[in-house]
């Protein structure tokens, strides 16, 4: 399992879970974000490996999403849309997007397009493991470790600990938990506090009772001395 990280933006929620599901199936994690200025905000915030990016899109079409990501870094972006035209595939590719599938398109032939864009981009594999304070997060095995003792997690609450472990000492709100981390579209935010509080007895009898804090009326965040 490589578990890169795969920034998915689009309007079409069917898409994006049809997406999802073949991404980490296939070993990666997801985020998604059905409006670009929220994705722009999760690029930022999670330098993902990869961007999905639709082109037509209320508020701010692909074209200017992408004119948006490449101001900022080169993170490698696959264009996906309806629009067929020679034109538009240039226009894409002029401003910097990678690949280009056009709808409808089969999941299989984005992965394999993704898997090969990634394997170009990142060439050889970096580092997996995570370390913040007593946390040794390895994120190819998925697993936690506490010195020596590994943390018996469930997927939700592994990835709702590295999703917080990459930007520890800040709040994160419920929403923002569900999009990162629970992206199957169902969830809520008393589904958030469940696993959270599943997440905190586990840290609590590792003897870490501490490391997750409740903010009220807004999410949680991960503690740590020195950020």
């Amino acid at each position: 399992m490589n578990n890169q990280l795969i920034l998915i933006i689009e309007d079409d929620i069917e898409i994006v879970r049809i997406l999802q599901a073949y991404f980490e199936r296939d070993g990666y994690r997801t985020v998604s974000a059905t409006d670009p200025h929220i994705g722009l905000s999760h690029h930022q915030r999670l330098k993902p490996n990869l961007v999905v990016l639709d082109v037509k899109m209320p508020k701010m079409d692909g074209f200017e999403t992408l004119a948006a990501l490449r101001s900022v870094d080169d993170t490698p972006v696959i264009m996906v849309t309806a629009l067929a035209e020679d034109l538009d595939k240039l226009q894409a590719l002029r401003l910097g997007a990678d690949d280009y599938v056009v709808k409808p398109f089969n999941p299989l032939e984005v992965i394999a397009r993704a898997r090969a864009i990634l394997r170009r981009s990142h060439g050889g594999k970096v580092s997996s493991v995570l370390r913040l304070g007593p946390l040794s997060i390895d994120s190819d095995a998925m697993t936690v470790h506490v010195g020596t003792a590994i943390l018996g997690l469930t997927r939700t609450e592994y990835r709702l600990l590295e999703h917080m472990a990459r930007s520890p000492n800040r709040v994160f709100e419920r929403t923002e938990l569900i999009d990162a981390c629970l992206p199957e579209g169902e969830a809520m935010n008393r589904t958030v506090d469940s696993h959270m509080s599943n997440l905190r007895r586990k840290l609590g009898a590792a003897s870490l009772p501490d490391l997750i804090t409740g903010v009220r009326g807004v999410g949680y965040r991960l503690d740590m001395p020195n950020g």
